[in-house]
């Protein structure tokens, strides 16, 4: 099995190279992975000017890396059709720091990698732990060693993309899986005016989220202390159907959780 792992917090980040080594131990890992973070950068593409990627060092040993000056989107599609040979058959993302819920899939640069792999046929997941500090990737690494193990093996979880979201918790605490379709969240932008002296500026801030938590959604399941697994695809008009997923997902969370 060859996997393609990458992230939107960059090169560097803790939660891409936990990933890497836990899937190291199922498949040949190949990293290739933005050279800086780029959270909330979407499904953005870079089509007007050329992109740099070079290879690395990698922080765990035998993970062939490269380091890109683009998007996690650019990462995907240079990594799928130049950087590595052969056939990939796994699509990895995370693991992020920070959730991706809702409708802020639509902007999460994690999941926009994974949808890239998605949209070239490449069985795909993103894994993003609810937490923006003191972030515990154990759990969702292991997770994603059983989930890649069981889209190998189900046709179903060959054609769909993973959004997986985790609590911050140790795997002891945490009480289950739940199957989820997308929650929704409200909040407004804020706005910041400011002049550096020469024109004026704007800057985007995020406002505070106000979840709705509906039973059934991403955003209810981590309110449970619960893992969030909801399957994406990019056709935004149709629903997939949830049943088969959530006949497996007890058969995964009792693998997690057993030596």
């Amino acid at each position: 099995m060859t996997i393609l792992v990458t992230n939107d917090d960059g090169i560097h980040a803790k939660g891409l190279w936990a990933l890497a080594a836990a899937l190291k131990e199922i498949g040949e890992v190949i990293v290739v992975a933005p050279d800086r973070e780029q959270s909330a950068i979407g499904t953005s593409v870079t089509l007007h000017h050329p992109l740099r990627a070079k290879e690395i060092k990698p922080l765990v040993e035998g993970v062939k890396t490269y380091s890109v000056e683009g998007t996690p989107g650019d990462c995907v599609i240079l990594g799928l059709g130049h950087l590595i040979q052969g056939e990939v058959n796994l699509v990895a993302a995370g693991i992020n720091e920070g959730a991706n819920l809702g409708d802020d899939v639509l902007i999460s640069g994690t999941v926009a990698a994974a949808f890239q792999g998605h949209l070239n046929g490449i069985p795909s997941m993103a894994i993003s732990v609810a937490a923006l500090n003191d972030v515990n990737t154990d759990a969702a690494a292991r997770l994603a060693t059983v989930l890649a193990r069981k889209i190998g093996a189900h046709p179903l979880l060959k054609k769909t993309l993973l959004n997986v979201n985790l609590p911050n918790l140790p795997l002891d605490q945490i009480q289950g899986i739940e199957v989820t379709q997308l929650g929704r969240r409200s909040y407004k932008d804020l706005i910041k005016e400011g002049h550096d002296g020469k024109r004026k500026y704007y800057w985007i801030v995020r406002g505070n989220a106000q979840w709705h938590y509906e039973e059934g959604t991403d955003a209810w399941a981590l309110s449970k202390d619960k893992i969030s697994i909801t399957p994406l695809h990019a056709d935004l008009t149709n629903t997939l159907p949830l049943t088969p997923l959530k006949d497996l997902s007890t058969a995964i969370f009792q693998e997690l959780v057993t030596p």
